[in-house]
């Protein structure tokens, strides 16, 4: 219940604070850090390594005040040393977290690349999840469209997508509906927190799928 007297509600699950920030929400839009043995925080993005969890939002300006205030020592109520690029680090964690998730997808035969088949699959498949890489052509990314209820991502480069599809690169990608397609999108958001999507402008397919 909360102090208004009204109950709360946490459909969306379990809730975090940001040691950054202040901000209460369900706790995917958060990513958790720990303290490791050697007293470094370390981020802890598949929520399984043991100890007190430090939570922040999964956003970029939150975690670098973080890191800037040094926010982590009063949070673990103890010093503690931060990398300087602990940003970058959990930037890396989360890329390889989405490409090995969107890997998995592909060898279940739920997911596919290039754009005749991503075209194929929006017009004749129940489509969850459009990829398209950040580097890509405009042009050609604009040929393709979102499904209804669908996610659109544009936060990988080419040669991202291309690691997750067992190629050199890949501009186009799309996930079947269902199965591991909720799990890459929690984790399409959390890195889409920390980048830039697509040079740095918000596209219109962006704004349609926030």
């Amino acid at each position: 219940m909360t102090r208004g007297g009204q109950h709360k509600d946490r459909s969306d699950g379990p809730e975090r604070k940001c040691i950054a920030t202040g901000e209460i929400a369900p706790k995917r839009g958060f990513i958790r850090f720990v303290v490791g043995p050697d007293g470094q925080v370390v981020a802890d993005t598949l929520e399984k390594l043991p100890g007190r969890g430090m939570w922040v939002s999964a956003d970029r300006a939150a975690l670098e005040l973080a890191v800037k205030k040094n926010l982590f020592s009063r949070a673990a109520k103890q010093q503690v040393s931060v990398p300087d690029d602990l940003v970058d680090r959990v930037e890396t964690q989360l890329v390889r977290r989405v490409t090995d998730l969107i890997a998995l997808c592909r060898k279940g035969g739920k997911a596919v690349a290039g754009f005749e088949k991503v075209k194929d699959w929006l017009a004749n498949e129940n489509v969850g999840v459009l990829l398209q890489a950040s580097d890509g052509s405009e042009r050609g990314k604009s040929k393709l469209w979102t499904p209804q209820g669908a996610r659109y991502f544009g936060i990988l480069t080419a040669q991202e997508l291309g690691l997750a599809f067992g190629r050199q690169s890949v501009i186009h990608g799309a996930l079947a509906a269902g199965g591991l397609s909720p799990r890459v999108i929690e984790d399409a958001v959390r890195l889409q927190g920390l980048r830039v999507a697509d040079g740095g402008q918000t596209t219109e397919k962006d704004r349609q799928n926030a």
